[in-house]
């Protein structure tokens, strides 16, 4: 592993971890996969091509680490987490309120999404990978991650009531 390649991946270690936590929902099951895309991609650093982006390359190594720990999970059964607490909102100007509160109807709505469009959501609206990125990511044609982000910003505009 060069400096290069260590320098890229500390610096999208905040972006791996937002990815983790839409795809697990549980900030220990996010930090868990971020840990594991880390090492999957240091150990597998030769087979990145340094001609690429690392982005797509990081994300596909961390939604596979991610399906591999759900097929692990159905096996297990349920886990409830004893930690898992509703936090107070705290103190904050009106305006600061509406804000977290269409954050948090966004949020909702992106959950209630099928699974397809909000990973393609997720990557292309937040963590802005190109068309043909989210298609390398998900390993689908680009046309189809077309479809289904135009399809998941539909289907958001409806749950948030803006269409």
């Amino acid at each position: 592993m060069d400096a290069e390649f260590g320098e890229a991946l500390i610096r999208l270690l905040p972006n791996l971890r937002r990815y983790a936590l839409s795809l697990a929902r549980r900030s220990d099951v996010a930090d868990d996969l971020v840990q594991i895309t880390v090492e999957r991609a240091i150990t597998a650093a030769g087979s990145h091509d340094p001609a690429t982006r690392i982005e797509p390359w990081l994300f596909r190594i961390l939604r596979n680490a991610f399906i591999d720990m759900t097929r692990r999970q159905r096996t297990r059964g349920a886990e409830v987490d004893v930690f898992d607490i509703p936090e107070a909102l705290p103190v904050d100007t009106e305006r600061g309120i509406e804000a977290r509160l269409m954050l948090r109807s966004t949020q909702g709505a992106m959950r209630e999404l099928p699974v397809e469009q909000r990973e393609v959501l997720e990557l292309v609206g937040i963590h802005e990978l190109s068309y043909a990125e989210a298609a390398e990511v998900l390993e689908i044609p680009r046309g189809t991650v077309m479809s289904r982000l135009s399809r998941a910003r539909v289907a958001l505009a409806e749950k948030l009531g803006i269409k």
